[in-house]
């Protein structure tokens, strides 16, 4: 899929741990993920269908992941998320791969969205 396909559908979902390492190794034993390391604190996974990651920088939670949707455009993106009530709660910011920004929607979940 091009890049345009891919314009504002869930891409990659990012879940917090106490253990980069344990999660990688649970995920890889019991689903046969396989990883990428970025360092101690993260790791990305491809489970065949969807890419994800580990990381030690968000708390973990039982009431879900962080869902993050690519954009060919982050910026508009960002704009279109504001002019429509979201809330930019980590403004733009560069990480291994890409640039993203996460936001609340109206109804209080956190989501991200990324770029190349």
């Amino acid at each position: 899929m091009s890049q345009t396909d891919n314009h504002h559908r869930l891409d990659y979902v990012e879940f917090g741990t106490t253990t980069v390492p344990g999660s990688k190794a649970f995920f890889a034993e019991v689903f046969g993920w396989e990883f990428t390391d970025y360092g101690p604190d993260y790791t990305a996974f491809k489970d065949g269908r969807l890419d994800g990651g580990f990381t030690s920088a968000r708390t973990p939670s039982t009431e879900g992941a962080l869902l993050v949707l690519f954009s060919s455009d982050l910026e508009a993106t960002q704009r279109a998320v504001e002019k429509a009530g979201g809330k930019v709660v980590k403004v733009i910011f560069d990480f291994p791969g890409g640039r993203r920004f996460h936001f609340a929607e109206p109804g209080g979940n956190e989501l991200a969205v990324w770029a190349e």
